[in-house]
C-alpha cells in the first residue's frame, strides 16, 4: 500500500546530503507529495513534483512501479534504484543531467548589462494573472507556470519573467518550482526566435528579481546547451547524474 506522508520529518534521512531543490519543495510542504509504503517508519520515499520523483533508501518495486499517470522524470538516489527502474521499465530512457552548484555569488553589473542588450519590437514583463493564462498557449512556455497546480498558488509564490513580442511570449524565465529559500529555473523559447539571446535576457531578469526578493534562483540543467547558458549567467557545473524518461 502506497500513502502520501504528511510528516515529512519522517524522511528527512533518507534524503539527507541530496542538494535538489525540488526535494526541498516536498520535504518543506511548499510543492509536491512525499509517498511512502509506511507512514510510522519509512525506509523507502519516492518525492514527486512537477514531472520529476526522486527515489531514496531502500530500493522498493510498489514505490517504482506505481507511477503517477503521464511523463515522469524518475531520479534515482544509487545504482540500485537505477536497476530497479529499469527492471520495472524497460522501455525507459536513461538520461544524463547535469546539477549545477547552489552558491552562486552573481555578477549584477553583468545581469543588467544582458538585460539591456534586448532587442527592439520585444518586450520585458513579468509573469501576472494575464501572462500566466498565456503561458499555457504554447508547450514551450506551459511549464513555466503548469508545477504550481493553479494561478492563484502560481501568483502568490511562483516567480517568471517573459519576453513578448507582438503580444506573444516568445521566451521566457520562471520558476518551475518554489521551495523556501527560493525557485528552481525553467527557461525556454519558442522555436522560430532562438538564438536570439532572448533566454539570456529574461534569465538575468528573473535573477535579479530573485536577488532582489532574497531568493536563491536554482539551475539544474537539462543538456550541455542548459549549462553553457548557466555558465554564462555566472552559474558553475557541478557534476552529472542519470535519470529516466518514463512515460
Amino acid at each position: 500500500m502506497i500513502y502520501e506522508i504528511e510528516d515529512t520529518s519522517k524522511v528527512k534521512e533518507l534524503y539527507d546530503g541530496w542538494q535538489e531543490t525540488l526535494i526541498f519543495s516536498c520535504m518543506q510542504n511548499v510543492m509536491g507529495k512525499i509517498y511512502v509504503t509506511d507512514l510510522e517508519q519509512p525506509k523507502s520515499a519516492f518525492a514527486f513534483v512537477g514531472c520529476f520523483g526522486f527515489y531514496a533508501g531502500e530500493p522498493n518495486r510498489e514505490l517504482v512501479f506505481n507511477k503517477p499517470d503521464g511523463f515522469v522524470i524518475m531520479v534515482p538516489q544509487n545504482e540500485k534504484w537505477a536497476a530497479l527502474i529499469e527492471e520495472c521499465y524497460p522501455s525507459s530512457k536513461r538520461v544524463t543531467r547535469y546539477a549545477i552548484k547552489k552558491d552562486t555569488t552573481f555578477d549584477v553589473k553583468m545581469l543588467r548589462k544582458e538585460i539591456n542588450k534586448l532587442p527592439d519590437g520585444y518586450e520585458l514583463k513579468k509573469i501576472d494573472a494575464g501572462i500566466y493564462d498565456q503561458c499555457f498557449e504554447n508547450p514551450a512556455t506551459e511549464d513555466f507556470v503548469s508545477a504550481f497546480g493553479s494561478k492563484e498558488k502560481y501568483l502568490q509564490i511562483g516567480r517568471g519573467m517573459v519576453i513578448t513580442k507582438n503580444g506573444t511570449i516568445v521566451s521566457g524565465a520562471s520558476s518551475y518550482t518554489r521551495y523556501n529559500e527560493g525557485i528552481e529555473i525553467e527557461v525556454d523559447t519558442v522555436e522560430p526566435e532562438r538564438r536570439k539571446h532572448l533566454a539570456t535576457i529574461a534569465c538575468a531578469a528573473l535573477i535579479l528579481n530573485c536577488l532582489d526578493e532574497g531568493l536563491y534562483p536554482s539551475w539544474d540543467a537539462q543538456n550541455m546547451n542548459s549549462v553553457h547558458l548557466a555558465e554564462k549567467l555566472g552559474y558553475e557545473f557541478d557534476h552529472e547524474y542519470i535519470a529516466y524518461e518514463v512515460v
